[in-house]
């Protein structure tokens, strides 16, 4: 291997005017730390540097966007050894983590296309588990139509309902930490009280994606 004046976990600065081939942007002046070194088949030297938190923090929300729709990484970036230059560090990794956490929470759903989308749209300004659930009730309360007839979806472990059965939804219930988003309504002549994310609607339309929507967003959160 080529002999480099680097060496991984150094921190490095990116030269000016070097562009994204993926995207066409200017990347000059993007920090972060060297976490690989590696040569490529032609022979040639290749160091993959993982952004430091300043530089996360300074992405364009559209490239952020772009990355996750076509599935690139942008925590990273593979560099050539004369893209870039020692640099001071300007964070720790636990700021970093940081940083990737509060960005992916935000740009995860571009991913899953217009359903993500729509996800994004019922969480926008809003933090936390505890926040996205009240969104969630606020949403569904002003756009189900009750009462509307649906099917359990998922494996039941413990309770009287089966997968498969059906029961008719009245109206959301109650909003538990656990559980989620709680429906009550009627299974035969039985009042039950339900998790949503158990559901699936079975007439298709504006509630089946509505509740379709918010089952994805349940087990993804």
């Amino acid at each position: 291997m080529v002999s480099l004046d680097f060496e991984v976990s150094d921190s490095v600065r990116v030269k000016e005017g070097v562009t994204d081939p993926d995207s066409a942007l200017d990347i000059g002046g993007w920090q972060g730390r060297i976490s690989e070194i590696g040569e490529g088949p032609d022979g040639e030297p290749f160091v993959v540097v993982a952004w430091d938190s300043y530089t996360l923090r300074d992405m364009p929300e559209w490239y952020l966007e772009q990355s996750e729709t076509e599935g690139l990484d942008w925590k990273q970036f593979v560099l050539r050894s004369e893209d870039f230059r020692h640099a001071r560090s300007r964070d720790t990794q636990g700021e970093v983590d940081k940083a990737a956490e509060e960005i992916e929470s935000r740009v995860y759903w571009v991913s899953l296309g217009a359903e993500g989308m729509r996800i994004r749209e019922v969480l926008s300004d809003v933090e936390g588990e505890t926040e996205e659930l009240e969104a969630w009730e606020r949403y569904l309360k002003e756009n189900l139509s009750f009462p509307f007839e649906a099917r359990v979806s998922e494996y039941q472990e413990k309770g009287r309902l089966r997968q498969g059965d059906r029961v008719t939804v009245r109206e959301i219930s109650v909003v538990d930490d656990l559980y989620g988003v709680i429906v009550s309504g009627k299974w035969g002549s039985e009042s039950i009280d339900f998790p949503l994310c158990d559901l699936e609607a079975v007439n298709h339309g504006v509630n089946g994606q509505i509740v379709s929507d918010y089952g994805v967003w349940f087990a993804n959160r």
